[in-house]
């Protein structure tokens, strides 16, 4: 629990005991000074969206350039279940939601990096540009085997 601390602002009163070397009281009352922080959503102009899209689920995720992650969505976060999460509507939706929660950002163009074999890649960047966002470059790096894994066995019947 630690030591109880008293803090009061008259003329003699007791300081607080121990302080960690930093006045808690002057960080205290620059935070409820009552004017909300507008700096509490990071303020981006480019990105990058990485779709990854199955043949079960579609996500997208948007990151800054240095590739730190700034918003992410996918077809069953909205509630989509079974086989309707990998079906290109439900990822023209994650697209549509993902772009609306970054359009208060200010995010106005990404490049986008597609990943997987699903039906919705297409749809989830179409579905991300209709809210007005620009598109740089769309790349597809979706990991194709050299030798790939071995076939299997013949059936015996």
């Amino acid at each position: 629990m630690g030591k109880k601390r008293i803090t009061t602002t008259e003329e003699g009163a007791k300081k607080p005991a121990n302080t960690a070397g930093a006045d808690s009281s002057s960080a205290n009352a620059t935070a409820s000074a009552g004017t909300p922080t507008t700096s509490s959503k990071k303020r981006i102009d480019t990105g990058v969206l990485y779709v990854q899209s199955t043949y079960n689920n579609t996500k997208l995720i948007v990151t800054d350039v240095k590739g730190n992650m700034v918003a992410w969505s996918s077809s069953g976060s909205l509630g989509f279940k079974g086989a309707k999460k990998g079906t290109p509507f439900a990822a023209a939706k994650v697209g549509e939601t993902l772009a609306a929660k970054l359009q208060p950002m200010g995010l106005k163009e990404v490049s986008v990096i597609v990943k997987g074999v699903g039906s919705g890649r297409e749809s989830a960047i179409r579905g991300f540009i209709s809210k007005g966002i620009n598109l740089i470059t769309i790349k597809d790096k979706t990991p194709v085997p050299f030798n790939g894994p071995k076939p299997p066995r013949p059936r015996r019947v």
